[in-house]
């Protein structure tokens, strides 16, 4: 059986909480490199879950040495996602990086440029899509049960849910808060519900109004307004090309009790859909009003043969698929380039006061 040989340069939340165990379940996969500037974290890394063999790196660009390895994971804090993903692209690895593309839309157009020079592959961890409501209500979607879908909601917020470790609070690591956070989440599955990315023009705002509260409640403990550099919210108005509308609304802590993150409402000529309470599609039928709650447990056609139906062990099945039998990627580095194009462009909008048109 062939197999991928897998390396993972940054060993902190996001590899131990999703890549590593999800790998772990993919029989095709071999971990045989660990890398992270804590060199604790790479050996703990390895000792759970590399190869007998697997090596340890305090230098990523050590590992990308290794001639033996087909594939590389960017689990690092995202000012780092560009010049990791191109270097090891260059190195002639294909690269599964870490959502968002990149800390800027520059850095993700270089990545996509570098990828397509290179002829290897690179997706992005939006492992969202893999839900199986996603999933079902993106083929809904293909198939045009919505008809043509003009307005949507895009919604990624959290009452009081600020993540307190590693850089999440710190702009010049993370490029933003919840916007970049978990707003891109959310806008990627709206986007490729859609299947539109042709945005022209951008209206947002981002705001600080609770990030300075002293002994703040919080999902995980209270935070330091010291530390908190980013917006604890973010709102934006997108016009696409074709007229559409996409409201995106994100926040780590709002005064608020609708919460939903990752989360898209739909509103087509046909159909409309939610994923409110449940996947829900309403709409129109002889002259009558219908909500259906779409039964996602009951089983149904394999979505990949195979493959658990945990969203991110079918995201890292899928990746491997990909690379090893040369398929076309889920997550396509184009499609991530135009949500980075999107966020970059609110937090200007926030900025400037202004819209933000595109070309």
């Amino acid at each position: 059986m062939a197999k991928a040989r897998i390396g993972i340069i940054g060993c902190g939340g996001i590899a131990n909480g999703k890549h590593l165990p999800s790998l772990a379940q993919v029989k095709e996969a071999e971990i045989v490199a660990f890398c992270d500037i804590i060199v604790e974290k790479a050996e703990q890394a390895k000792a759970k879950y590399g190869t007998e063999e697997a090596k340890v790196y305090t230098d990523y660009k050590e590992l990308l040495k290794d001639g033996s390895i087909d594939v590389i994971h960017v689990c690092t804090p995202n000012d780092s996602h560009a010049v990791i993903s191109i270097d090891a692209l260059e190195a002639g690895k294909h690269v599964l990086c870490e959502k968002p593309m990149a800390k800027t839309a520059a850095d993700a157009r270089r990545m996509l440029e570098v990828a397509k020079k290179t002829g290897k592959k690179l997706s992005i961890g939006y492992n969202n899509r893999y839900r199986a409501d996603s999933r079902y209500l993106r083929q809904l979607c293909a198939d045009g049960e919505l008809g043509e879908i003009y307005f949507a909601k895009a919604h990624a917020i959290r009452r009081r849910a600020v993540p307190t470790w590693g850089v999440f609070l710190d702009e010049e690591k993370q490029g933003g808060g919840p916007l970049i956070d978990i707003g891109t989440h959310a806008l990627d599955l709206v986007l490729w519900m859609m299947d539109n990315y042709k945005p022209k023009v951008v209206l947002g705002r981002a705001y600080h109004k609770l990030s300075q509260t002293e002994n703040a409640a919080n999902a995980w403990g209270p935070w330091d307004p010291a530390k908190f550099t980013v917006e604890d919210s973010a709102f934006a108005m997108i016009t696409m090309e074709n007229g559409a509308t996409v409201i995106l609304e994100s926040s780590w802590a709002l005064n608020t009790l609708e919460v939903d993150e990752a989360k898209v409402s739909l509103s087509g000529t046909k159909a409309g859909a939610d994923m409110k309470d449940g996947l829900r599609i309403n709409g129109e039928k002889n002259s009558r009003l219908y909500v259906n709650n779409i039964e996602l447990n009951s089983g149904g056609v394999a979505f990949y043969e195979g493959a658990s139906e945990a969203p991110e062990v079918l995201e890292a099945s899928m990746w491997i698929d990909a690379v090893l039998n040369d398929k076309e990627t889920f997550v396509k580095p184009e499609q991530a380039l135009v949500v980075s194009e999107i966020l970059e462009a609110i937090y200007e909008s926030s900025r400037t006061g202004k819209a933000v048109y595109f070309e």
